[in-house]
């Protein structure tokens, strides 16, 4: 019988460590919900995965191991261990990382004026974005799912803060995905300032970046998310 919700209730007991607090989201692959370690009240996030997109605790190992190897992108959310529960007479394993608060990007920009940023205000976002996957390329890894749903702002004062969640868990590492990677920040950038509607009225400098989200061009500039944020941080304004 396949499953297509875990329905943990506040207060639930998880591996005779961790208490459930609440539900956080719900997902192709499964669901996150808050938690707390009992004995110590730290809160923290556990991943669920339905049986059927973790076949063999396929999926579960492989994002273990892959957010081990990245551990010191500070851009990822910090991955703890795993710990298996009983869940209808079957084991359950999850993913318990680090509780991260702060607010979806997608949601951050529903909340500012006209729903979009200015366009010094987007490339402190793309710079942050860029600065954090650029450590993730040059361990030969990708996050393959950059969209607004998947960043965290946690804060945001002259720069921003983000978190990214929800890696792309299928297959090897290769160039496409890199570059599928920079196109994606690029989009993200593009949706911050505004999309299409506000795109004619962007400054040449930003158009420069988006390339009129035309793939081919922004690779031939930015063929990485180190390119990208090199590009950033030597860019001259005209007047």
């Amino acid at each position: 019988m396949m499953i297509d919700t875990f329905d943990l209730y506040p207060g639930r007991l998880l591996a005779r460590k961790y208490e459930v607090v609440s539900l956080l989201g719900t997902g192709w692959e499964g669901e996150v919900y808050k938690i707390r370690e009992i004995a110590t009240g730290i809160e923290r996030a556990a991943k669920f995965f339905f049986p059927e997109r973790n076949p063999r605790n396929r999926t579960v190992n492989f994002y273990a191991k892959k957010l081990h190897k990245l551990r010191h992108c500070p851009i990822l959310i910090q991955y703890h261990t795993q710990e298996q529960i009983m869940f209808q007479r079957r084991p359950l394993t999850f993913l318990v990382s680090d509780y991260v608060e702060g607010e979806l990007l997608s949601a951050f920009l529903q909340r500012q004026p006209g729903q979009r940023l200015d366009a010094f205000q987007a490339l402190h976002l793309l710079h942050a974005l860029a600065s954090g996957i650029a450590m993730i390329h040059n361990e030969r890894e990708y996050h393959g799912d950059l969209h607004t749903d998947n960043v965290i702002i946690r804060r945001y004062a002259l720069g921003f803060d983000v978190k990214l969640i929800d890696m792309l868990h299928w297959g090897a590492p290769r160039p496409e995905n890199i570059h599928d990677d920079v196109c994606d920040l690029i989009r993200i950038f593009y949706d911050a300032i505004g999309g299409q509607k506000h795109y004619a009225k962007q400054p040449a400098e930003v158009k420069t970046i988006c390339c009129g989200l035309k793939r081919s061009m922004i690779l031939s500039k930015f063929r990485t998310a180190g390119r990208l944020r090199e590009h950033l941080e030597t860019m001259a304004w005209k007047d």
